[in-house]
């Protein structure tokens, strides 16, 4: 039995696993290969859709990946989905109402294996086109597919405008994530990072005590929150870092393998 036996680490991907270039580095890959063979369950919470998720790798992830912000857990080696908290139909009426107030904001509608745009403009288009994701543009949200996984507001300078009226109106059916920048992330309600690592956490009967979260931005902190240590990158964003139990190195320089070499004196 390895001393990271039921131990679960789940790790942000862009600006956390992945330096500046995207890329997963040597020294990473080799601390997580430690970590998995000393019993360590890992895995990857990101925001990327099904579709835009492209870094899988049995060597280096051997737990369920949680996707579009913990809205959903797919098993890779498995090829199925373990959960999914999707956005139902209550969403047309809620997208309907957005595009009434707010007529030229693009919307991305991401269902499991599928994914729609209305307004498709430059901005969405390079948001699909640099993650190889296909995509469907369609006049009303009645067209696409549910559940949603997620929905996406290209809101830009309008972002805290939109935000204040999503806030307002409270839709059945949805809720979003507070940002500053330019996309605005509609999940089903109570649904975040957190409660999917928790989720995810249950079905591989891995007790609270032994989670643990490495992430840099404000998507994270609900993951952050509810892991019993909580690590953060020292180029993370000011959010993420008030909530740190530590503080590691960047992701440009192993923030992840930082990371393990800590738990590793810790067990």
């Amino acid at each position: 039995m390895g001393k990271f036996n039921n131990v679960l680490l789940a790790s942000d991907f862009d600006g956390t696993l992945a330096n500046e270039q995207g890329m997963i580095t040597d020294d990473v890959k080799e601390a997580l290969r430690y970590f998995i063979s000393e019993g360590g369950r890992f895995t990857v919470s990101t925001g990327r859709t099904y579709m835009g998720f492209h870094k899988y790798d049995p060597q280096y992830i051997n737990a369920p990946v949680l996707l579009c912000n913990g809205a959903m857990a797919y098993d890779y080696s498995e090829k199925k989905a373990v959960f999914c908290n999707g956005i139902d139909e209550h969403g047309i009426a809620a997208i309907d109402a957005i595009l009434h107030r707010f007529p030229d904001v693009p919307i991305e509608m991401y269902p499991f294996n599928s994914t729609y745009a209305i307004h498709l403009n430059a901005d969405s288009q390079r948001h699909f086109t640099s993650q190889n994701i296909p995509f469907s543009v369609v006049d009303s949200p009645a067209e696409t597919v549910f559940p949603w996984v997620k929905a996406m507001l290209c809101a830009k300078e309008k972002t805290l405008e939109v935000q204040a009226f999503l806030r307002e109106k409270q839709f059945d059916g949805i809720h979003f994530l507070p940002t500053t920048g330019s996309y605005i992330e509609l999940l089903a309600p109570g649904i975040d990072k957190g409660t999917g690592l928790l989720q995810l956490a249950k079905h591989l009967q891995i007790d609270k005590n032994d989670i643990y979260a490495v992430g840099d931005d404000y998507n994270d902190t609900d993951m952050l929150r509810v892991a019993n240590a909580a690590f953060v990158p020292c180029n993370g964003n000011p959010t993420a870092l008030k909530l740190a139990n530590y503080v590691v190195r960047s992701n440009n320089d192993g923030c992840v393998a930082n990371v393990i070499e800590i738990l590793d004196e810790k067990y």
